[in-house]
């Protein structure tokens, strides 16, 4: 254990004094589901006034276009709310990114709407610990930051998007122009209940196949039919079939059909891959191409591929690694064991990392039931984990922190 400087310990002091539990708790009551635009704009705006405090700019940026599928197989927009872009001392020698989302998955008709202590110090509430809490940790160890006065040389860029829950399609060119050149990146999703980080995470593809096949009578001529629906199970069956040690893939919907005497000549199928490294990436799309000509040629149907992988799989390089073993001495110089272990999940550090930028994607709070209605808030996680992130920063700013050159 390091013994703390009084800098430290006047840091740490601010950063566990922020109202952090009234800041959730007021953010928790506005709906800010991934597709509840109005919700997200009153979020943007309360966030804004919140953030303002830091010096720098805030801004609302507009969302990049993003197409859909739509189950009859149109190609159409898909609206998303603003973004929230904080920069402070651009023109710094060393700079940083931190992320977070105001998002959740909590539709505006969802019953989860309300907050309730099921315990002492145990809150559950939509988007408590994923990740209004988080946020709330960003804002006060950053202002703790400031508090100190002796961080001219050291600048930053804070990244709200509002589409993280759905993929951040409409945040990823935001989140790539903002992690050039940064020495380091902090994103704010919730840790484990314990504590636990995540380390290295899988990536994710997310595709919609549009098979085209031939109508027909169901009784009178049915081999005239080229039957779409029977394709794309096919094609959902060949797909899950194959994967492995890799990647893992989810065939989750299929649109299409209709009515029982009719062939159906349209289905699209809606595919979800995990794939574990950047080499799995790429077998994981030579599958797709090959069994969508399979299936094109078994069926005598015809197939498009709409999607691709939105999130790299992120690795623990290095870089990576030497900035958690930063994070875990700043832990452990506050009495708190840090570790982490590697996660299926996925979340926008991936989008981070694969610019070449070192990060922990987990110095949010800690909870747990994450997108159920039994999501929690340890409440006394916000002052620990503010200070842990605060002094994570201060330390960087110190110099403490040296990515070092990777291995060609």
């Amino acid at each position: 254990m390091t013994r703390l400087s009084v800098e430290e310990e006047r840091l740490l002091d601010h950063a566990a004094a922020a109202p952090m539990l009234e800041q959730v708790q007021q953010w928790a009551m506005i709906n800010s589901g991934s597709r509840n635009i109005d919700g997200l704009a009153h979020m943007a705006t309360m966030l804004a006034d919140a953030f303002s405090a830091l010096p720098g700019d805030v801004t609302l940026v507009d969302p990049a276009p993003v197409e859909s599928i739509a189950p009859d197989g149109r190609v159409q927009p898909l609206v998303h709310g603003q973004h929230l872009l904080l920069s402070v001392r651009p023109a710094a020698a060393t700079r940083l990114l931190l992320t977070g989302h105001m998002d959740t998955v909590f539709a505006i008709d969802h019953p989860f709407q309300n907050q309730r202590w099921l315990e002492p110090g145990i809150l559950n509430g939509p988007g408590v610990a994923d990740m209004k809490g988080g946020i709330a940790v960003m804002l006060a160890a950053l202002s703790a930051l400031e508090a100190t006065g002796v961080v001219d040389h050291v600048g930053y860029d804070v990244v709200i998007n509002s589409d993280e829950e759905v993929g951040s399609a409409s945040s990823a060119a935001l989140l790539r122009d903002r992690a050039a050149g940064k020495l380091a990146a902090f994103t704010y999703e919730p840790a484990l209940p314990d504590g636990t980080l995540a380390g290295a995470r899988a990536g994710s593809g997310n595709f919609s196949v549009i098979v085209t096949g031939r109508s027909a009578h169901a009784g009178r001529n049915p081999d005239d039919g080229r039957n779409a629906l029977l394709a794309a199970a096919d094609l959902a069956l060949r797909l899950k079939a194959a994967s492995g040690s890799g990647f893992s893939c989810n065939p989750a919907r299929i649109d299409g059909g209709g009515p029982n005497n009719v062939v159906p000549d349209h289905a699209v199928l809606r595919v979800n891959f995990r794939p574990r490294t950047p080499d799995d990436e790429q077998a994981a799309r030579a599958l797709i191409d090959r069994a969508m000509a399979d299936i094109a040629r078994d069926h005598d149907v015809t197939l498009h591929l709409h999607g691709g992988f939105g999130r790299p799989p992120k690795p623990m390089d290095a870089k990576a690694e030497r900035l958690f073993g930063l994070v875990r001495q700043c832990g452990a110089d506050l009495g708190l064991s840090i570790g982490w272990r590697d996660t299926g999940g996925v979340c926008d550090g991936n989008n981070i990392a694969a610019c070449g930028v070192p990060v922990v994607d987990t110095m949010g709070v800690r909870g747990g039931s994450i997108h159920s209605d039994a999501e929690f808030l340890l409440a006394d996680s916000l002052p620990e984990r503010a200070r842990l992130s605060g002094l994570s920063l201060w330390r960087i700013a110190q110099g403490q922190f040296q990515p070092g050159q990777e291995r060609g």
